[in-house]
C-alpha cells in the first residue's frame, strides 16, 4: 500500500443476547454449555445459576453462584466439541482440521457429509461454512443422527445443518455440491454418486481407518477421475514445557485415521 499503513476498523461491541448459547466457565475443567435466559437456570449437580445480569453485557462477566464466580463467554469449537454428546466415535480435532482443509471447506460452501455419527465433524462443518454457508448430513442409522442433533441443537447449530437418514450408497439426492466428505466403512462403493455431486471444481475427501480402506478409497479416486488426489496421516504429540526441561510428552496421540482428497476437475 505504498508503504502506508492500512488502518484497523474497529471491533463493533457484540453483547451477549438473550436466547444465544453460551459457557458459564469457573476454572479449566469446569464450564457448561448454556442458553441464555433471563432468570434461573439448572445446571445439574451444581445448582441454579441466574443469567440474568449477562444479558446485554460483553463477553466474560461474572455471575455469582453459591459463593463462586462463573465467567460467561460465546461458546469456541473446542467447547464445543468437549461439550458434546457422543454414540459412536468421533473424528479427532487434528483430523476434522485437516478435512476441511484437503476439501476446501470456507465460509458458505455448500457441503455434503456422509456419516454423521454423532456429529463431531458435522460440529467443525456447520461452524466453517457459517450463517450463509449450508451442510446435509447423511447416515443411515436413526440412534446416530438423534444423538447428532441434540449436539447440533446444544450447540445453537442445526440451522446450518440438514439431517437425512438415507444409506447413500444408493446415491446422493442433490448436486452442485462444493464439498463431500465420506466417513464410511467402504467409501469407493460412493465415489461415482459423489462425482455426480460435486461441481466442477468441488473436493472429494475419505476417512477411513485402515490402510486397505486407503488404498481402494485412493485407486477408486484416480479412477474416477479426480485430481491432485493425495493421502496423509496425522499425529499428534505435545509437548511439557517447563523452565529448563521442556521435553516431549511421553504419551502420543498417534494413528486415529487416514485422510484422502482430490478434486474434480472435468
Amino acid at each position: 500500500m505504498n508503504g502506508r499503513e492500512v488502518p484497523v476498523p474497529p471491533r463493533p461491541a457484540r453483547p451477549l443476547v438473550e436466547g444465544e448459547r453460551v459457557v458459564a466457565r469457573r476454572k479449566e475443567g469446569e464450564s457448561y454449555l448454556l442458553t441464555l435466559t433471563r432468570g434461573p437456570t439448572l445446571i445439574e449437580g451444581l445448582g441454579v445459576l441466574d443469567l440474568s445480569p449477562a444479558i446485554g453485557s460483553e463477553e466474560g462477566v461474572e455471575v455469582p453462584l453459591a459463593g463462586r464466580l462463573f465467567r460467561i463467554f460465546r461458546p469456541s469449537l473446542p467447547d464445543l466439541v468437549s461439550q458434546m454428546r457422543r454414540r459412536a466415535q468421533i473424528i479427532t480435532p487434528k483430523d476434522a482440521l485437516s478435512l476441511l482443509y484437503l476439501a476446501g471447506v470456507r465460509p458458505g460452501a455448500f457441503v455434503l457429509e456422509a456419516g454423521t455419527g454423532s456429529g463431531g465433524l458435522t460440529l467443525f462443518l456447520a461452524t466453517m461454512v457459517g450463517e450463509s454457508g449450508h451442510v446435509v448430513s447423511y447416515d443411515r442409522r436413526p440412534e446416530h443422527q438423534k444423538v447428532a442433533r441434540e449436539n447440533l441443537e446444544r450447540s445453537g447449530l442445526l440451522s446450518r445443518v440438514t439431517l437425512r437418514i438415507q444409506d447413500v450408497t444408493h446415491g446422493f439426492d442433490v448436486r452442485e455440491a462444493d464439498s463431500v466428505i465420506l466417513d464410511l466403512p467402504e467409501p469407493w462403493r460412493v465415489l461415482a454418486s459423489a462425482k455426480e455431486s460435486l461441481r466442477p471444481g468441488g473436493y472429494l475427501a475419505t476417512y477411513t481407518p485402515t490402510f486397505n480402506q486407503l488404498e481402494q478409497s485412493v485407486r477408486a479416486m484416480r479412477e474416477a477421475g479426480f485430481e491432485g488426489v493425495r493421502a496423509l496421516e496425522l499425529l499428534e504429540r505435545g509437548l511439557h514445557v517447563g523452565e529448563g526441561g521442556t521435553r516431549p510428552e511421553f504419551e502420543m496421540l498417534g494413528h486415529t485415521g487416514f485422510l484422502a482428497a482430490g478434486r474434480r476437475i472435468a
